[in-house]
């Protein structure tokens, strides 16, 4: 069975930095896009797309985020980061990783607040 195991998060003040790591355990990761999507939860926003990065390394990113976050990946380990450099309050949201069609799983919580 598939899984994902997403990692980092936590609080930081604006202006600061947080990385976020997710480990894809099956096959084809290399093949797949993955990508970074956020959801604040105090919102009756839908689930968005921060960043993502295909098979040949194109990225795409939100514009909220463009120049302040990177995403990249390690094909040998199975892993997609998401570095999140700059923060501001409206980055607080969780943040869900996805690799190719991966179901959405946990999250991770990201709180920017000084």
């Amino acid at each position: 069975q598939v899984q994902l195991v997403e990692s980092g998060g936590g609080l930081a003040q604006p202006g600061g930095s947080l990385r976020l790591s997710c480990v894809y355990s099956g096959d084809g990761f290399r093949y797949f896009v993955a990508g970074w999507y956020r959801q604040d939860p105090g919102k009756e926003r839908e689930r968005e797309m921060v960043a993502t990065i295909n098979a040949r390394e194109d990225t795409t990113y939100a514009d909220s985020v463009k120049g302040r976050f990177i995403i990249s990946r390690d094909v040998d380990k199975k892993s997609v980061y998401l570095q999140m450099n700059s923060l501001k309050q409206e980055d607080t949201a969780i943040y869900y990783c996805r690799v190719g069609s991966t179901p959405w799983y946990e999250g991770i919580r990201v709180t920017v607040s000084s």
